[in-house]
């Protein structure tokens, strides 16, 4: 699985980093990025809460090509 991020859609809140620091992270002009290119078996539960918590879906998980 792979975090994909809509950076057009982020609005910089915060709730995916809080939920999951060790895959997403807000730089300090409140961009967010991806900072794993898989999501490995122990970080599927982290990954979806992130997912779940950003208020305008720019964050999804979609299957590794």
């Amino acid at each position: 699985m792979k975090i994909h991020l809509n950076q057009a859609r982020c609005e910089g809140y915060g709730f995916c980093e809080q939920k999951a620091p060790q895959l997403v992270a807000l730089d300090d002009d409140g961009e967010l990025s991806v900072l794993v290119d898989e999501v490995h078996d122990s970080q599927l539960e982290p990954a979806q809460q992130a997912v779940r918590s950003c208020p305008v879906a720019a964050l999804s998980l979609v299957e590794s090509a």
